[in-house]
């Protein structure tokens, strides 16, 4: 009975130790769970990527400089993104001879002397034709069919600079139609103006089909 009573009061001592831990435990426990909870409300808030799901259950401050971390790249993604779409596609600029409407052509320079192009720039304003517009269309037609060669001849007959067909029918310009740049010319235009008006005209048919 003795015995008995001498042991009771460390037994007392033992008992008391989980009561005293308990509390230590619990609160512990509240504070991880604390932090991870505003973690995650922070990730849903800023739907970060994978480097913030990561920030987000890791303890304390550190997780916080994380998420703010994750937070400030998005800012910058999406100012990037957003002056990407305010930037417009770069406009091309015509190249000057290759294309033109009924209304005119491409400026186009005069020239060089002594050519049979500078012979129909000089000769188009007797045809009332301004070159200064007129002559890129010119120059898209006659030289898809003869390169400005006087001599190019065609296995249907056509020949010359316009390519006559027959090239007979530039007699009507002068005897020398096989030969002289000139007379080819001057009956080239003259057909042009006769059939379509100007020569942008022609380069219109042209373009639609394959031939004037």
């Amino acid at each position: 009975m003795s015995e008995h009573r001498r042991r009771s009061p460390g037994n007392r001592r033992s008992s008391r130790r989980p009561r005293f831990l308990l509390p230590m435990t619990i609160t512990a426990v509240t504070a991880i769970a604390g932090v991870t909870f505003v973690g995650y409300l922070v990730l849903r808030a800023t739907q970060p990527g994978a480097g913030a799901v990561i920030a987000a259950v890791l303890p304390g401050s550190r997780a916080v400089a994380v998420l703010e971390q994750q937070r400030q790249q998005m800012i910058v993604m999406d100012a990037a993104a957003h002056t990407m779409h305010l930037v417009g596609a770069p406009q091309v600029a015509a190249v000057p001879g290759t294309s033109a409407g009924a209304g005119g052509g491409v400026f186009f320079p005069p020239p060089d002397p002594g050519t049979a192009q500078s012979i129909a720039y000089k000769m188009m304003s007797s045809f009332g034709f301004n070159p200064a517009t007129q002559f890129s269309c010119l120059d898209n037609i006659w030289t898809r069919e003869s390169n400005w060669r006087y001599n190019a001849q065609n296995a249907s007959g056509a020949y010359g600079i316009p390519q006559a067909l027959p090239g007979s029918k530039m007699a009507s310009a002068g005897s020398d139609w096989q030969t002289n740049p000139a007379t080819q010319i001057n009956w080239g235009l003259g057909y042009i103006q006769s059939k379509y008006g100007t020569p942008c005209s022609a380069w219109s048919f042209w373009q639609a089909n394959g031939w004037y």
